[in-house]
């Protein structure tokens, strides 16, 4: 049975970097009828920060990417924080340095610097293993009797690499890697604290759970042959591996920060991270668009489709349509596609937005409804709602460039055989048919007598359906605006 895992440490909010691993792990899982779990590594306790783990949670929720197991959603594969499984490692630690795979390190920090920086001046790179090992305060060094008296202070636990080997790894994106052992280091798998480092504590939690294809950043890569090593040394098998490409900034170079979004006005995170940092949720983006975009950074299906709903993606996903390169960022591709799922999402189910609400809080709820029907097709994000709307509650300023190029009597005589219209009819809706009637007999653009009644209305010649504005303004508010527009032309 397939079994994925999206393992992020809590030490601040998820970057949509982040999102995009669990969401292809979520699919990988769903197209091979498997499980998702949701593994917090908070092994790093410097790191950590309160409120991280509810932000993942509830923006994998938000997606609707509901985990099957978790810290959250239990599961018989717990605990699912690595903080909570300090006696796990601890035993496989001891069995791995029984087989000889591991090996206690009693270097103080002073001689471990020392080291380092007589290899700096020589030009080298430093690295503790099979080369130098034999130069420092180890288990390997030590007769067991200083081993036993060592470990009663501080230690590390290293992996035991051995020399003039080739580790090959597969990746299901990248294909076969090969390494030098000896281009590896014996990396600490135990801290001093007792806690695993990230790359043994993820392994065996990887081996315990039952992971069959680990999917995450392609930062991960160099880390890759360590971790073979590893299972090797158990004599466990190794899940499949797939490293998903980076997103890279908008302009194809580098890594997309937190600082490339304060700089350039977009958002980096799914949903609002304290006061001072807002998401795509906030900046009006339904998760249906965000889950979308983020599917097409790095994947595609082979076709020219480009709008997929989650379950589209849980049906089409596959790790062959996942690509080797870099995917860059593009907040306007991201905002167009927001654009077409709001016009594609009835104005029944955006109305129950939260967002929604608050945007609208000015109008009578019985208007809401016919307002989102109004401007949907208008907006890029529920954000625009605000812009789209306000002139409903008061006009905007005329916009003078306009008023210079329909200045005239026929511009005057449109206005006032408005005014006529509106006043001997109810509704606004049903002056269109007459007005043009008029107006072609008249030999009077129709364009003047357009721009005319929007200016009146907008203050602005861009907007929706005129005569949906009439209807909503009513008669009277519709009246007064004509009035006041003539009123300002003389």
């Amino acid at each position: 049975m397939t079994r994925v895992r999206f393992a992020p440490s809590p030490t601040g909010p998820l970057h949509i970097g982040g999102l995009r691993t669990a969401l292809f792990n979520y699919l990988h899982a769903r197209k091979n009828k498997g499980t998702f779990i949701l593994r917090v590594e908070d092994t790093d306790q410097n790191r950590y920060v309160e409120g991280s783990e509810s932000y993942i949670q509830e923006a994998l929720e938000w997606c609707g990417m509901i985990p099957d197991e978790g810290p959250a959603n239990g599961g018989n594969f717990g605990p699912y924080r690595q903080s909570e499984r300090k006696a796990i490692y601890k035993k496989y630690i001891d069995e791995l340095i029984k087989k000889g795979g591991a090996y206690y390190a009693f270097d103080s920090a002073d001689s471990l610097k020392e080291a380092r920086n007589k290899s700096e001046k020589s030009g080298e790179t430093f690295k503790y293993g099979s080369q130098n090992r034999h130069l420092f305060q180890n288990s390997l060094t030590l007769s067991p009797k200083e081993v036993e008296e060592a470990i009663k202070g501080d230690y590390v636990v290293r992996l035991k690499v051995s020399p003039g080997a080739v580790v090959q790894v597969e990746d299901l994106v990248r294909g076969t890697v090969h390494v030098d052992s000896d281009l590896l280091d014996d990396k600490i798998l135990m801290k001093s604290d007792g806690m695993p480092t990230y790359h043994f504590a993820n392994v065996v939690d990887d081996h315990l759970m039952k992971i069959t294809t680990v999917i995450r950043g392609e930062e991960w890569l160099p880390s890759l042959p360590m971790h073979q090593l590893i299972y090797d040394a158990f004599e466990w098998k190794a899940p499949e591996f797939m490293h998903l490409p980076l997103i890279l900034k908008p302009n194809g170079k580098g890594k997309l920060s937190k600082r490339d979004g304060e700089k350039e006005g977009f958002p980096v995170f799914p949903l609002q991270w304290k006061e001072e940092t807002p998401g795509f949720r906030e900046m009006g983006f339904l998760p249906e668009a965000m889950v979308n975009y983020l599917a097409l950074l790095g994947w595609n299906d082979g076709s020219e489709n480009e709008r997929f709903s989650l379950k589209d993606l849980e049906e089409a996903f596959d790790v062959s349509g996942v690509q080797k390169g870099g995917a860059r960022f593009d907040y306007e591709k991201a905002r167009s596609v927001n654009h077409q799922i709001l016009i594609d999402t009835p104005s029944e189910l955006l109305i129950e937005n939260e967002l929604v609400k608050r945007l609208l809080v000015e109008f009578p709820k019985e208007q809401w409804l016919d307002l989102l029907s109004l401007v949907k097709e208008r907006l890029y994000t529920l954000m625009d709602l605000k812009e789209e709307t306000t002139f409903l509650l008061r006009p905007h300023p005329y916009d003078e460039k306009s008023l210079l190029k329909i200045r005239g009597e026929k511009t005057v005589t449109a206005l006032k055989k408005i005014i006529a219209l509106l006043e001997k009819n109810d509704s606004g809706k049903s002056i269109k048919e007459e007005l043009f009637s008029w107006a072609k007999e008249k030999e009077i653009p129709l364009g003047i007598v357009m721009q005319s009644f929007r200016l009146s209305l907008v203050g602005r010649l861009t907007g929706p359906d005129l005569f949906e504005i009439c209807a909503l303004l009513g008669k009277n508010v519709s009246l007064k605006r004509v009035k006041d527009f003539l009123n300002h032309l003389n």
